[in-house]
């Protein structure tokens, strides 16, 4: 009789399977390619303990697939497939009833994902609507906050009845706080869809003057509340040829963050003229300054920190400003002194209208 081909424990025949379903996602994904196979692994640890122990296919928590909340569901599936594979491709026989226990495990961790309401969120957020989910939810903030704004200066300016000092800065600290949720959110969209989406078509004619002083109207809640003054300098020739929306953004943003950083002093925004079609705008503060080790990672969203990669939002809002920037022909430029102050500055074409 011939002899009874070798058996093979799956317990040998994972750790592959895991690499080569890691291989296969990393050619579709944007994640590292050691993130992937961790997760992997992590589903192959849970697989085989609930198969040892005898309880596959039964509840989440008591598989332990808690653990599993931010692994991607396509990734118990992808384990699962490349399992498979690895069976067929071996020429080995593999235990039957261990095969079973392990698929039904996998099934049982899908199922629970399916059905667990934290992993759906983070789901979506990791499919390829990820990009729209974080739009919509952007625009979901927005709406709300900006009503907020408008309702804050209403009762600031005592139009809804009189107003205490107390009150009048504790709706100063709320205005500040909407305005950057405001902000963010703002610069949220515009990472997604880029910094063109201000600066498509023509330019338009518009009044600098008009840009400045919004600006400085929007922002005044918080220079208040802080005891900043907001100085500006107007242009002599002030109707222009140029895009007013992405100007407007990149001054605000600029001022919202001078204001942000400097506790005494005061802030400055501005511009010069240059012949008949070059205009310098300035914002100028006399705040602490920028660290030097923060000067190279300046435009950066995300920036490096002892506990992994950090969120930005005064990265994340310079890097839009860039980018609008460089849609209109220019560029950002920075100067900072420790104690003294720091002074963001471009160059752009605006024809006279």
């Amino acid at each position: 009789m011939p002899a009874e081909p070798a058996r093979r424990s799956l317990r040998d025949l994972l750790p592959v399977a895991v690499q080569h379903a890691a291989s296969a996602l990393a050619r579709d994904e944007r994640a590292p390619a050691s993130e992937i196979s961790e997760r992997l692994g992590r589903i192959a640890q849970l697989v085989l303990g609930a198969s040892s122990n005898g309880t596959g296919g039964r509840g989440g928590r008591q598989h332990g697939f808690d653990s599993l909340a931010s692994v991607p569901g396509h990734y118990v599936d992808a384990l699962r497939r490349a399992l498979l594979a690895e069976v067929l491709r071996s020429r080995t026989a593999v235990d039957g009833h261990e095969l079973a226990q392990v698929l039904t495990t996998l099934e049982a961790a899908q199922a629970w994902q399916a059905e667990d309401p934290h992993h759906d969120f983070t789901r979506h957020l990791a499919s390829t609507d990820a990009v729209n989910a974080v739009v919509e939810i952007a625009h979901d903030m927005r709406s709300p906050l900006t009503s907020i704004l408008f309702l804050v200066d209403t009762l600031r300016r005592g139009q809804s009845g009189p107003v205490s000092v107390i009150q009048e800065r504790q709706l100063g600290l709320i205005y500040g706080a909407a305005l950057g949720l405001n902000t963010l959110a703002s610069d949220v969209i515009d990472a997604v869809r880029g910094g063109q989406r201000l600066v498509d078509g023509p330019p338009i004619p518009f009044s600098i003057a008009e840009v400045i002083l919004h600006v400085c109207d929007t922002v005044r809640p918080v220079s208040e509340e802080k005891g900043l003054p907001v100085q500006f300098t107007l242009p002599v020739v002030d109707g222009r040829m140029g895009y007013p929306a992405a100007l407007g953004r990149v001054l605000l943003n600029l001022v919202t963050n001078a204001l942000k950083y400097t506790n005494e002093g005061s802030v400055s925004v501005g511009c010069t003229e240059h012949g008949d079609t070059a205009v310098s705008f300035f914002v100028q503060d006399t705040g602490e300054g920028i660290p030097p080790h923060v000067m190279s990672m300046l435009f950066d969203g995300f920036r490096p920190s002892a506990s992994g990669m950090r969120f930005s939002n005064a990265g994340l809002g310079l890097a839009i400003c860039q980018s609008f920037l460089r849609a209109m022909g220019t560029t950002l430029e920075v100067t900072s002194t420790p104690q003294v102050g720091t002074r963001f500055s471009f160059r752009v074409e605006l024809p006279k209208a």
